[in-house]
């Protein structure tokens, strides 16, 4: 600035008639450019009319270039209107200036203005679309420049690669890389860096890491393009190793670099290693209060579970962004307090969809479905535009309540937004997946197998969603059709998919099929059963009446069974009258939670099925002493989108004496059809007590009061 000033004072004390070039001109431009002083341009600007350099070219091409990166769009039209004369840097120049304010219209009828564009001319279309992130504009132009025979250097070859890392587009992030093995900018470090980020960007992490590795010169734009491949596309376990070497190798790690190294420690919940980091920020004064290090570090305590933390570094924080409060607002989310939460966004200066996407999954995952689609509504009354992200918690949270209608409602917002669920640089297939599941959860099978056909790209969460949503309903030999498509379109099955396809098995009875299923995970498929599969080959087993076999594969699993499991087992000997068997299992799972009124419960009926009553008593008398208590059954039903909950002998609903009339007419009908009660599910004492007298009495009582 004492530089400046000092030439600027220089220049008006001087006379200007005798300065033999405008190169001080020059030279106090150059220190505007990086102060942005309009104010000293425009003095220097006028300083120059005064002169018999008013005219010249190099002149005033630096005035244009001043005035386009001061943001003085105005004045650099107006210098490059009146120019009598103009070259290519002078075109150049302004097409700078209008890609600076953004204005990539004019910027590109302007270049198509100029008599005779040079390579320069053509890199800033290049770099101005990607900068601008038109990607598609900017592969275009790098397309044409080829074809027009420019040389390509390492400035159009960067630009070009980040464009297709935008896009997505590895195939001709493949082409332009082909291109640049042929040049001699093969070993540039500009270019091989843009490289490492296009291969990362487009997933591609073994690419990267062999462009990395082929570098003859590296510097630490290349170690930090390679440290958030690994962060983004894992392992991120991967991207702290990449750290050590980086450090052992003598690179100081700037601010990018940690904050991938943060984030990769948030993604793996690594404590110890978070903390060290931590430790080496605070004793840099440069990167101690960096907003992007800042933030980073609040999202990983926040992910830690570690919210205390989290806040005080976000107390401590000068500078803060809508991306601070959104980072607490969701940490404060995961660790359910979600009033705080709450109380945080309604406090924020500046949201953006990211913040309320934060609170609505916050709520979601709390189980608060109802304030989650509340929260939408209110987002939509604040005219803020939705993303992917927004839809697939909505649509979860309409699944979580099984609520089909509000389910339709939000399909019907989704495909007004456009959405058609495919790849590319913000995919929207699982927006497409959350809307299977919620249709299957919601029990309208046909509607989710609709969606499904309709997905103009599938992954393996889609073909997952729609097994076990037709297993789930019943649909037994579609789910078990599905996974066979599944195989023959070249997706590989996981857990999940062989949870769905064993449950379809026991579904529809197929007991050989799903011993070939159950066993053909480690065989064909690599991976390892978990407790969930055992359960649904117990399951299978139990319901084909196979249940030594079933007990067999309990006690050979290679983890210790838990009370599913052997739940699943107990429940097959009990429609299975196998007492003795079920005896044991029982035994098993009281040992597993003796408080669990389930066991005691079912037992209990399987003695009374066979006439038991001395076991009966027995065993609810050892309920009493354990102080066991079997939760009363319940039911719900939505009427008018209003949900009517009932409990056993249910009392309180304000219509009981219209249900209760409609309950004995339905008893009266059934019992003239021929139906006899099967008292196997009372206790004993209720086996006694329930009578015909009884059982009239308590239906009676209400009828009478209804009738008077």
């Amino acid at each position: 600035m004492a530089k400046k000033t000092f030439l600027f004072q220089n220049l008006v004390t001087c006379n200007l008639f005798s300065l033999p070039n405008s190169t001080p001109f020059a030279k106090i431009l150059d220190s505007c450019i990086n102060s942005k002083s309009q104010h000293v341009v425009r003095a220097i600007h006028g300083l120059i009319l005064k002169t018999h350099f008013s005219s010249e070219v190099f002149i005033n091409n630096k005035l244009i270039d001043t005035y386009g990166k001061c943001g003085n769009l105005e004045y650099a039209k107006k210098v490059f209107d009146k120019m009598p004369q103009k070259n290519t840097f002078t075109w150049n120049s302004m097409i700078n200036a209008y890609t600076a304010s953004r204005l990539l219209v004019e910027a590109e009828e302007l270049f198509y203005l100029m008599p005779e564009p040079d390579q320069c001319s053509w890199n800033l279309m290049v770099s101005s679309f990607a900068q601008c992130e038109l990607f598609d504009s900017s592969i275009e132009y790098f397309a044409r420049m080829h074809k027009e025979d420019f040389v390509l250097n390492e400035y159009a070859y960067g630009s070009g690669l980040s464009a297709c890392a935008g896009l997505r587009d590895m195939k001709m992030g493949t082409q332009i890389h082909a291109s640049v093995a042929k040049s001699k900018y093969s070993n540039n470090v500009y270019t091989g860096s843009a490289l490492i980020d296009m291969y990362a960007k487009t997933g591609n992490v073994d690419c990267a890491t062999k462009v990395f590795n082929g570098m003859g010169e590296c510097n630490v734009v290349s170690w930090n393009s390679l440290i958030s491949c690994y962060e983004q596309n894992g392992p991120a376990s991967e991207a702290l190793e990449i750290f050590a070497t980086m450090m052992g190798s003598g690179y100081k790690p700037d601010e990018k670099t940690l904050a991938s190294v943060v984030s990769a420690c948030a993604s793996l919940c690594a404590i110890r290693e978070g903390k060290e980091i931590h430790a080496r920020i605070v004793k840099s004064n440069k990167l101690r209060d960096d907003l992007i290090i800042c933030n980073a570090l609040v999202d990983m305590y926040s992910k830690f579970g570690q919210i205390d933390e989290a806040r005080w570094i976000f107390d401590k924080m000068p500078v803060r962004s809508v991306v601070s409060h959104t980072c607490l607002v969701s940490g404060y989310a995961r660790v359910a307090s979600v009033k705080t939460a709450r109380a945080m966004f309604s406090g924020m200066i500046e949201r953006n969809v990211v913040s309320w996407n934060a609170l609505i999954a916050g709520y979601t995952q709390n189980g608060d479905n109802e304030e989650a689609l509340n929260l939408f509504l209110m987002l939509k009354r604040e005219s803020v535009c939705p993303t992917h992200y927004t839809f697939g918690n909505l649509l979860n949270a309409c699944a979580n309540l099984a609520d089909l209608k509000l389910g339709r409602q939000a399909h019907a917002h989704i495909l007004k937004h456009g959405f058609r669920f495919q790849n590319g640089p913000e995919s929207d297939v699982f927006v497409g997946n959350a809307l299977i599941d919620m249709y299957m959860k919601c029990g309208s099978v046909e509607d989710g197998s609709c969606v499904f056909t309709k997905l103009l790209d599938r992954d393996w969460v889609s073909w997952n969603a729609v097994i076990v949503g037709y297993a789930q309903n019943g649909h037994a030999i579609e789910a078990l059709e599905t996974f066979n498509g599944m195989l023959v379109y070249g997706e590989k099955p996981d857990h999940v998919t062989m949870i769905g396809v064993l449950c379809a098995c026991s579904h529809a009875g197929l007991v050989e099929e799903g011993r070939q299923h159950f066993y053909s995970m480690s065989t064909e498929y690599g991976l390892s059963p978990l407790k969930d599969h055992y359960t649904c080959m117990v399951d299978l087993l139990g319901r084909a009446g196979c249940l030594a076999e079933a007990k067999d594969l309990i006690e050979s699993m290679p983890m210790s069974p838990d009370s599913v499991v052997w739940g699943s087992l107990l429940a097959a000997c009990k429609i299975h009258r196998e007492i003795e068997l079920g005896k044991y299992v029982a035994e098993k799972l009281l040992e597993i939670d003796p408080t669990n009124s389930g066991p005691y419960v079912l037992l209990s009926n399987m003695y009374a099925e066979q006439g038991r009553w001395q076991d009966v008593k027995m065993v609810r008398k050892l309920m009493r002493e354990r102080g066991v208590v079997k939760q009363p059954g319940c039911s719900w039903i939505e009427i008018e989108s209003q949900v009517h909950v009932f409990m056993v002998k249910d009392r309180r609903h304000m219509r009981k004496k219209e249900i209760y009339l409609i309950l004995n007419t339905l008893t009266k009908l059934m019992k003239l059809s021929g139906y006899v009660p099967n008292v196997g599910h009372l206790t004993a004492d209720e086996e006694q007590a329930m009578s015909d007298s009884s059982l009239s009495e308590e239906l009676e009582e209400p009828i009478l009061a209804a009738v008077a």
